[in-house]
């Protein structure tokens, strides 16, 4: 048993992407604060972000215009409150990244003096960007600024095991007390005590066999909350992004929206255009269209792949504008000036998550979550294209003001107990984690992907009861692993995804049925809500 002294912080922020990073920089200098990074801190779905950030920067642009394509993209089910206050704060988040020294690409004609660029769902250029790669260059810069706080103190590859709960420790409202967290290098389980815990894992799309997610994407969050009591929201929406490379030895490389924003053209491999005849909005349509378009055009023609072209565009503007999709490109032997691009869709985005209200509190007392890892309402049954990040940075700092207003009355930390392995063993079946995690990813993508139907659900439910059984099995017997924390994770998230499609008897946004073809918004016009077992309804009287 390993019983050294627990850790102690006023915040622990388990998750190092936008969202964490954010939140840590926004809190006062005098707060104690943890971060938890899995791998190195900036390894996540943030630094490989592409496009940009969705925010009002244009006087022909105007709130209300951002506000109506989010309601429309998201097919009914955005929370119309949570679309306005994220839309409005838009624009003095991006004013805060810049003064925090992010350096977006800039064009002197433009009224905002930044280049904005336009990308599906959106009716204007409102997306701030860093060439084509917004993503690591704001989680760069993040990164820096929190290595010089004093008051941060980072803990990079360590990976959260669970909420530490307080009623398993007495106390009956039955807070989150901080999390028992596996420092990888070590092999050994630390206790992180806290009096605010905040999740900011990102997504999930690491449940399915072909996505742009990074390898850390195991909805670890989600799953953490999940097994706390906290209830679950849209994880039927999976956003499968429409334009992955499509390369042998090219892993997870998304081709970036603003890339078909910017003129790129869908094409079948004899170079035919297709976008036309599904949506009027062509390859600017919704994400959910444009990959249910391909996966339709794939399986019609029997094709790998479709091709993305943007090389009718002057060969310096694509190198200007796309320096990093043209370079990688050119190490696969294609030259984007000239060629098209082989493209397929793959899973990218987790629309749903733990549910959380306008603070980013949780069900669970002294629990917060945000980014990818929450359900806010923002997206609804499909995420408009850059508001990801948009959402990461506001909640973040709507987060930072709660925990402010609530730290001087939040009350000392406990004495928790230590975690403990007594009672288990060194596996000797590491090849039972390697086996499930191959298969849950192959049933996932072939049950409950891009098109989904009663069948199919029927099948992965079978086969996630069993693999449910036979982790909780394995994980009740053997010393932990980061490989047997993550496919845990992943279990459940797939659990989670499989019951929502399930509920939903129709076809809305990137849930697709083949049974229920049609949108139903007699019924179903509502969050589909998963409720855990342990689920405590908060008292808010007082």
């Amino acid at each position: 048993m390993h019983r050294k002294t627990p850790k102690q912080f006023d915040v622990l922020i388990i998750g190092s992407g936008a969202a964490g990073l954010s939140l840590a920089l926004h809190l006062p200098q005098s707060v104690q604060i943890a971060v938890i990074a899995k791998r190195a801190l900036n390894e996540g779905n943030t630094f490989y972000a592409q496009g940009g950030i969705s925010a009002v920067m244009d006087v022909e642009d105007s709130v209300e215009s951002h506000v109506a394509d989010t309601l429309d993209a998201g097919a009914g089910l955005c929370d119309e409150e949570t679309v306005r206050l994220v839309v409005e704060k838009g624009p003095e988040n991006i004013q805060w990244l810049l003064d925090e020294g992010v350096d977006f690409t800039r064009e002197s004609p433009s009224a905002s003096g930044y280049h904005l660029t336009r990308e599906g769902g959106h009716s204007h250029r409102r997306v701030i960007h860093a060439a084509d790669a917004t993503g690591q260059v704001v989680e760069s810069r993040l990164e820096s600024q929190v290595r010089e706080r004093k008051n941060i103190t980072l803990f990079e590859h360590h990976n959260a095991i669970d909420l530490i709960m307080g009623g398993k420790q007495g106390i009956p409202e039955n807070p989150c007390l901080g999390a028992y967290i596996l420092d990888r290098r070590a092999g050994q389980v630390r206790t992180f005590v806290a009096r605010f815990t905040v999740l900011a894992t990102g997504g999930a799309s690491k449940v399915y066999l072909y996505t742009s997610n990074p390898d850390v994407s195991t909805g670890d969050g989600i799953a953490m909350a999940w097994r706390a009591g906290c209830r679950v929201a849209n994880m039927e929406f999976i956003q499968f992004h429409p334009t992955c490379l499509y390369h042998p030895h090219a892993k997870s490389f998304l081709i970036t929206e603003a890339l078909r924003g910017e003129g790129g053209r869908l094409l079948l491999p004899d170079g035919t255009r297709f976008m036309p005849q599904f949506d009027k909005r062509a390859e600017l349509a919704p994400r959910d269209i444009v990959a249910r378009a391909i996966d339709h055009e794939m399986k019609r023609i029997g094709a790998d792949c479709v091709y993305l072209d943007i090389s009718h565009k002057p060969a310096d503007f694509i190198r200007g504008h796309f320096p990093n999709i043209h370079a990688k490109c050119l190490e696969f032997g294609i030259d984007i000036t000239r060629d098209p691009i082989p493209v397929v869709p793959a899973a990218h985005y987790t629309c749903g998550g733990v549910i959380t209200d306008l603070k980013a509190k949780t069900d669970v007392p002294n629990l917060f979550a945000i980014g990818e890892t929450s359900y806010t309402g923002l997206h609804g049954a499909n995420r408009m294209a850059s508001n990801s990040l948009l959402e990461c940075l506001v909640y973040a700092q709507q987060a930072a003001l709660e925990i402010e207003h609530q730290l001087p009355a939040s009350a000392p930390l406990p004495v928790v107990s230590p975690w403990d392995e007594s009672r288990v063993t060194d596996s000797d079946e590491e090849v039972v984690v390697a086996h499930n995690w191959n298969e849950l990813r192959h049933f996932m993508w072939d049950y409950v992907g891009i098109v989904r139907s009663n069948k199919r659900l029927e099948r992965a439910k079978r086969r996630i009861n069993l693999l449910r059984h036979e982790i909780k099995e394995y994980y009740s017997n053997f010393r932990v692993t980061n490989d047997l924390l993550e496919l845990r994770n992943l279990v459940e998230v797939a659990y989670l995804i499989i019951n929502s499609a399930q509920h939903r008897k129709e076809s809305r946004g990137l849930h697709f049925n083949i049974d229920f073809p049609n949108r139903d918004d007699r019924f179903q016009r509502a969050p589909t809500v998963m409720i855990p077992d342990n689920y405590q309804p908060l008292d808010l009287s007082g």
